[in-house]
């Protein structure tokens, strides 16, 4: 799962309008609500990239090789009591639901916790599930180069952008 900031507005707009549609939250004022949600979202990815950049720190450090990146943040993660993948996903409907309660924005709440957090995740999966498939062929086409590698990490950028070009995504 990776959470592009370029998608940030367009999934907390989907996750208000859904809810406010089907009637577990009422908002007088959706567009600052939609500010609340993608303030969670935008929170996750600095903490990942956070956690990312301290990993890289550590490893560079402690002279290990960049095949330790992956065990590390996972580590540091659960330092900080953060989650990555699937349990990112229920981190952040759990951090959503949070908001939602102690919001200005959101007037009312009428379904349980549980109940948002079923309606949220489906949305986070279906916006997040084309982001996985972008990152499995860019991993696929730069595969003979090492991960975490300052070559590496351009030469993701470079052709992660050409493949969000290519399905519409800038």
């Amino acid at each position: 799962m990776r959470l592009y900031k370029e998608k940030i507005p367009t999934i907390a707009e989907d996750i208000i309008t859904q809810l406010c549609q089907e009637g577990d939250i009422v908002c007088d004022a959706p567009k600052e609500a939609q500010l609340d949600a993608e303030s969670v979202l935008q929170e996750y990815v600095r903490m990942n990239s956070e956690i990312t950049d301290l990993a890289k720190s550590r490893l560079e450090a402690a002279k290990l090789p960049y095949s330790n990146l992956g065990r590390l943040k996972k580590t540091i993660a659960d330092e900080k009591g953060f989650h990555f993948g699937d349990d990112g996903i229920r981190y952040i409907c759990n951090q959503m639901v949070e908001l939602f309660l102690q919001s200005n924005n959101v007037d009312e709440i009428f379904s349980e916790d549980f109940v948002l957090r079923a309606k949220i995740e489906p949305i986070l999966q279906r916006h997040l599930s084309i982001d996985d498939a972008i990152d499995a062929e860019v991993r696929k086409r730069i595969k003979n180069l090492e991960e975490g590698s300052t070559t590496w990490d351009v030469e993701y950028r470079e052709m992660e952008k050409r493949i969000k070009a290519r399905y519409g995504l800038d």
